[in-house]
């Protein structure tokens, strides 16, 4: 069994990296770092997931041809403006941004990425992003302190800080992967709302990174749901450059699954993160299922009950009212017997079930109550006898997320 070890340094910890954050005034009202740039001394394979919504910003769209080619030197982001449902004056600002980046380095713009969050339908302000580029290279470190810059300039409704980094052994070798990531609501598959970023000193090739990321983000990121909304702006981008020595890794070896393994472990840890850091949330809610005929068929039914907006807020009120899990799984589209659904509450090492066959058991609702008061809580299903298990996450529906995004222009 391979050892995966967390570490200190985000998208900074892989060797060749650094990054930096500043506010150079997007929101003229804010003084919140907005504008960030992660930067890789040497090319790097890439590879990258965007969002499956129709409408999809002009970042998504510039980002996506960038991406194609395969080979990425650098990311450029900024935070309070979308850059979304802008026209061709978008698509121009955004390739502006790849241009600007790309500058500073002496780098083709097809090997910048880039990246916007904030308001849809606002034109992307260029004129403080140009006038920061000078500040943005001087902010660059390869270190903790530039990893937490750029998280921060790319953060908007994010309360809680979503990042981290681990080490594993490939080949005698250590690699390592760091990543940050922001996504507080609009997140929904397919893909959540987010960016993230992360980076690997491992050597891949583009075939074998594409499967990796793919397989992590289907068990990760698109397993989360805070409200059911899917964003025009959703990325991921991982960037491999090779500095870790390791022999290339290639799809099918044993080096493909250490690395995929760590790759997913990785993403889960970052979608767990951003579910329990949902607009308002005040608890993170894991949904879990076993027995079901395959993972397809358990994939669709956690993610049906987690993504239930009836069952977020019976999580919210500390309710046990398991009818809403059956009637979330009932619409869920998968193949199963209701007669044989198992259902409990549990966290803290502390378990209650509710329901058995389909039915309902006698159980305490005060023990039950004190379960789901907790910050932490997971919702455990046996859909069956079959083999199928999967997990997905979100969060309670709460107040708070009704008064963050009644205003969220003002």
């Amino acid at each position: 069994m391979c050892e995966i070890k967390k570490i200190s340094g985000g998208v900074c910890a892989p060797k060749g990296f650094a990054s930096g954050g500043i506010h150079c005034g997007i929101r003229a009202k804010s003084k919140k770092l907005d504008l960030a740039l992660l930067y890789s001394e040497k090319p790097c394979t890439a590879a990258a997931m965007f969002t499956t919504n129709k409408v999809k910003s002009a970042c998504v769209l510039v980002s996506q041809e960038h991406v194609s080619g395969g080979v990425l030197r650098a990311v450029i982001a900024n935070s309070g403006n979308a850059n979304a449902c802008t026209g061709e004056s978008g698509i121009a600002a955004a390739r502006k941004m790849a241009s600007l980046a790309g500058g500073l380095f002496g780098i083709s713009p097809k090997e910048v990425a880039v990246a916007s969050t904030g308001v849809i339908g606002v034109p992307l302000p260029m004129e403080p992003i140009e006038s920061g580029m000078a500040s943005l290279r001087n902010a660059l470190k390869s270190d903790g302190e530039g990893h937490l810059t750029a998280l921060e300039a790319i953060m908007t409704t994010d309360v809680r800080k979503k990042d981290g980094a681990v080490e594993v052994e490939i080949d005698g070798k250590s690699a390592k992967i760091g990543g940050m990531l922001k996504g507080s609501g609009m997140i929904h598959p397919n893909m959540a709302t987010m960016l993230c970023f992360i980076t690997t000193d491992a050597a891949i090739s583009k075939e074998a990174l594409d499967a990796c990321l793919r397989s992590a983000v289907r068990r990760s990121f698109n397993r989360v749901s805070v409200d059911g909304d899917t964003s025009t702006n959703d990325m991921v981008i991982i960037m491999a450059n090779g500095e870790a020595g390791n022999s290339p890794i290639k799809a099918g070896s044993p080096a493909y699954e250490v690395f995929s393994k760590a790759l997913e472990g990785f993403c889960v840890d970052l979608a767990r993160k951003m579910a329990r850091d949902g607009e308002g949330a005040t608890k993170l809610v894991t949904v879990t299922v076993q027995g079901a005929k395959d993972e397809e068929t358990a994939e669709a039914l956690v993610k049906s009950v987690v993504s239930s907006s009836l069952v977020k807020a019976a999580c919210f009120g500390a309710d046990a009212n398991w009818g809403r899990i059956l009637c979330a799984m009932g619409y869920s589209g998968a193949d199963f017997n209701p007669d044989e659904v198992d259902v409990s509450f549990a966290s803290e090492g502390e378990e209650i079930a509710v329901c058995r066959g389909g039915a309902s058991l006698a159980f305490s609702e005060e023990d039950a109550k004190r379960i789901l008061k907790r910050e932490e809580i997971e919702i455990r299903i046996k859909a069956g006898k079959g083999s199928g298990v999967a997990a997905a996450w979100g969060c309670d529906l709460t107040y708070d997320y009704v008064k963050i995004n009644g205003d969220y222009r003002s």
